[in-house]
């Protein structure tokens, strides 16, 4: 009679876990997205792609993906579990920061029957989960079985910028991008990049970030995740913290630069030393302790509050303890002089008399392996108040204008006609009111490149219809006029 009832729960539990189980995958979705995909080399131009991703629906009616899932997308189509029939999908939301985008479905039928799933909290190392998702290598749902390897700070592939991840060793595949990573039935993080040629080294964006991207977006405008715009400095060497008056007692880094359009600007100074956010210890390598034993980055508290929010910074100043807040008001694009990488939009460009110019992206550094030190060196500075963007010759379309010119390309600009520029738009506009009778462009180390400004104005048409190119400048410039 023991054995029965044991037997009988035991068939019980299996069929609760089976139907359980189909629940959950009812709200797994397969995303089809057609994308225009810019060339930022040949700005003027494009191409399409077909891909396919993952994704799963939560609450509000909303299918929770990757960005770069549906980046530069033109269409996109969502397909359930279980179902055959395709529905057309919009974006509601994005994050490229994150990594993270909510779609929306107006066709009701779409979510009949659905259970959406919910949200976990941020899981812990050994932690056992599974990945839904639609990967290559066939075209059912895939569900693979892992535990959670490390959780810490890593750069997210889609945005350059570096963030909370979630390392897995589940098996993770194109495909499986934007599909939910679960625990206890509840999301833990959602897939978005593996490491090539690894074994199974896999990473989610974890449900934390998630749920901040969330809450942001609920008066329906994205703000994103805050940059206090500070350099900082490590603390490990025993010199550095003599000439500071640091014992062993005191951890933290030194600021060593305040970015001109900070929020902390006026707030805090160059040579502070910054111990603690929120009363949470910085140590001296610039990591804190989220959980016990376990240290990532010290941006991870920064990451916690939204945008427009006050947190508090210890600090010491003249060897003087003190308290001070900061408001969250900026992102990365705010203090970095090479913009973080885009998406959703085609590049700005312009031509003259076949010299092709361009504000210098990261889009453009991942495009080419022309000057690339030198150019990552730009991407790695703050703005200036006098220079917020750098602009580069692009390219040289070769013309009997433009000879011992050709060699010219990802080529840094600083001045134009003697006179330096803050960003794009006012290069352009310089280019534009040109007097003289020749442009003449120059680099920091006073190379030169000259244009004669009544030739170029001439062959322009001619060079144009050669290299089969329909406008000279982007479209953002021409809507400008």
């Amino acid at each position: 009679m023991k054995l029965l009832l044991t037997l009988l729960l035991s068939t019980l539990i299996l069929s609760a876990q089976t139907k359980q189980d189909d629940i959950t995958k009812q709200a797994i979705v397969k995303i089809y997205t057609t994308a225009k995909i810019p060339n930022y080399l040949s700005p003027w131009s494009s191409s399409m792609r077909s891909s396919t991703g993952s994704g799963a629906i939560i609450d509000g009616e909303f299918i929770l993906t990757n960005a770069h899932v549906v980046a530069n997308q033109a269409f996109l189509e969502v397909e359930r579990y279980g179902q055959r029939k395709r529905y057309i999908a919009k974006v509601f939301a994005v994050s490229h920061q994150a990594d993270l985008a909510l779609l929306k479905v107006e066709e009701k039928a779409f979510f009949s029957g659905v259970e959406p799933l919910t949200f976990g909290t941020l899981p812990e190392v050994e932690q056992k989960i599974v990945v839904y998702g639609y990967p290559m290598g066939g075209s059912t749902l895939s569900a693979t079985i892992g535990v959670i390897s490390r959780v810490e700070h890593h750069t997210y592939a889609h945005s350059g910028e570096t963030f909370l991840a979630v390392q897995v060793d589940a098996a993770v595949n194109p495909g499986n991008s934007g599909g939910p990573a679960l625990s206890d039935g509840k999301i833990v993080g959602v897939v978005m990049q593996v490491i090539k040629k690894s074994q199974n080294i896999g990473y989610l964006v974890p449900v934390s970030m998630a749920q901040h991207f969330i809450e942001d977006m609920k008066d329906g405008k994205y703000d994103g995740f805050g940059e206090l715009g500070i350099g900082t400095q490590k603390l490990e060497n025993p010199a550095m913290r003599r000439y500071y008056g640091l014992d062993d007692n005191i951890s933290g880094k030194l600021i060593d630069k305040i970015v001109y359009n900070s929020s902390l600007k006026g707030i805090l100074k160059e040579g502070d030393i910054l111990t603690a956010i929120d009363g949470y210890n910085i140590e001296n390598d610039g990591t804190v302790a989220f959980r016990k034993h376990e240290y990532t980055d010290y941006n991870y508290y920064v990451d916690t509050y939204q945008m427009g929010e006050s947190l508090t910074l210890d600090i010491i100043r003249d060897k003087k303890p003190m308290q001070v807040k900061a408001t969250l008001k900026n992102r990365a694009d705010d203090m970095f002089l090479v913009q973080t990488t885009r998406y959703d939009t085609m590049p700005t460009y312009f031509i003259y008399g076949g010299y092709v110019f361009s504000p210098l992206t990261r889009n453009l550094i991942r495009s080419t392996s022309s000057n690339r030190m030198k150019l990552s060196n730009l991407a790695m500075q703050w703005q200036k108040e006098e220079k917020t963007e750098a602009v580069v010759l692009l390219k040289v379309l070769p013309s009997d204008i433009s000879r011992g010119d050709n060699y010219f390309g990802m080529w840094a600009i600083d001045k134009v006609n003697g006179e330096p520029f803050k960003d794009f738009q006012e290069f352009y506009q310089k280019m534009e009111d040109v007097k003289d009778d020749y442009i003449v462009l120059e680099d920091k180390n006073g190379v030169k490149v000259i244009i004669d400004k009544k030739e170029a104005q001439a062959k322009q048409s001619e060079i144009l219809k050669k290299y089969n190119i329909e406008f000279d400048k982007s479209i953002d410039l021409r809507e400008a006029k």
